[in-house]
């Protein structure tokens, strides 16, 4: 349920294709080729869209969206 979530407000914030294969292994900024504004940007969205906040060290840890996903579904 988070992933698809993520994933969608992933694309949203990024502006890809609908199509677009993410998987939990997706790296933002290696596979996405996110930039540090894109990656603010979609934590914050994260953040609204659960209610939760993700403080910049948690931020800083995520190496793709399956970290995302699992710091949402223990945080919320």
């Amino acid at each position: 349920m988070s992933l698809e979530k993520v994933k969608g407000i992933i694309i949203e914030q990024l502006g890809l294709e609908e199509s677009m294969e993410i998987k939990r292994e997706t790296s933002l900024m290696g596979d996405l080729e996110a930039d540090s504004l894109d990656a603010v940007e979609i934590i914050m969205a994260i953040e609204d869209e659960f209610g939760i906040e993700i403080p910049d060290e948690a931020a800083e840890g995520f190496k793709n969206i399956g970290d995302i996903v699992d710091y949402v579904e223990n945080n919320k």
